[in-house]
């Protein structure tokens, strides 16, 4: 990219501003900033030396490629402000950085004939300085119009970053995944700890404690993928313990024996899949996790469990007949050439 295109950040945020910083230090050249807060503008563009705008238009007028890093609900009201404003043009590039929302959120910029594009990093930043530091070698999603697509490779080419192209319908399934790897992750690491918490430890020591055994798992699935990292009592067909495990729990905390009850029917069917227990033993597995009677076990039935509908729990209580043969096909995983997603 020899001829450095000319930027303007519209939302100074965390992502907008590490952004903004990140190009400049690569030779692009700000065109100014525009923020509903004045103090991040006026602080961001202090940095860029630049100038601050006093409405979006006239902020994406000023530039080549213009970045939407407002929250989600913000976008489409911004691109509707910069095309009354016509501050969009043909050849121009509009990017959003929202991992939920596709590139049709920008309609309002392609009817005057600018590019649309989404470029989410998978990252998480909790500051900017922490965004500054992540998002180069960060993986980048790109979805939208094919001109943007393309300038938008070279961008995260610019940020040593790697990234993939999907397609606007399979924004949900995308954003899905990322939530669980993060803030999921999150969500199971205060469960561990809240656990810890209930032995009498702070939260502090129960985060030390846990942090390596955390640290040694992340390690094993970047080794060997997460269905070859798979240890314990449910890779081991070991019931007993899951027995107790949920006996516990369900004295303990109401969420906390909710919770590891569906994770643990998750975790059967990548132990079938991955072949450390037969289907035969994730059915005897699942029928604990689901809480079966003993005499349904002989059936091989697995009673659902009743959920938070407003109505009393035996009157959401179905049953599914699991033979052996079915619990096989029901955890087997379909896989999709290349890694990308279901279509």
């Amino acid at each position: 990219m020899n001829l450095r295109p000319s930027f303007a950040i519209i939302g100074a945020g965390k992502v907008g501003s590490a952004l903004a910083l990140l190009l400049k230090e690569r030779g692009f050249k700000p065109a100014g900033v525009f923020s509903r807060s004045q103090a991040s503008a006026r602080k961001l563009a202090g940095q860029l030396q630049t100038v601050v705008f006093q409405c979006p238009g006239d902020a994406a007028r000023a530039a080549d490629w213009v970045f939407i890093t407002t929250t989600d609900r913000e976008i489409n009201p911004t691109a509707e402000k910069i095309a009354r404003r016509g501050g969009c043009r043909p050849g121009q590039m509009v990017v959003h950085t929202s991992g939920a929302l596709d590139s049709s959120i920008l309609e309002p910029v392609r009817r005057q004939g600018a590019w649309a594009v989404s470029i989410h990093p998978l990252q998480s930043f909790a500051s900017i300085e922490s965004a500054k530091e992540n998002l180069p070698g960060s993986c980048f999603a790109l979805e939208g119009d094919e001109p943007a697509v393309k300038l938008a490779m070279e961008l995260v080419r610019e940020l040593q970053g790697q990234y993939f192209v999907i397609k606007a319908e399979d924004k949900p399934l995308y954003h899905a995944a990322a939530v669980v790897a993060s803030n999921y992750l999150v969500s199971l690491i205060h469960l561990s700890t809240s656990i810890y918490q209930k032995l009498g430890l702070d939260e502090r020591q129960a985060l030390d404690a846990l942090f390596p055994l955390i640290q040694g798992t992340l390690n094993n699935i970047a080794r060997t993928g997460p269905g070859a990292a798979l240890t314990g009592p449910v890779a081991r067909g070991d019931g007993n313990t899951l027995k107790n495990h949920m006996k516990a729990l369900k004295k303990m905390n109401w969420r906390a024996h909710q919770a590891y009850s569906h994770l643990g029917l998750y975790t059967v069917g990548v132990a079938v899949e991955n072949g450390s227990i037969t289907p035969n033993e994730g059915t005897t597995l699942s029928n604990i996790f689901l809480e079966v009677e003993q005499n349904d076990q002989k059936g091989n039935h697995c009673r659902l469990p009743a959920y938070e509908t407003g109505r009393p729990a035996h009157s959401h209580v179905d049953r599914l007949r699991l033979s052996n043969s079915h619990v096989g096909r029901c955890f087997r995983y379909r896989r999709h050439s290349g890694g990308g997603l279901p279509r």
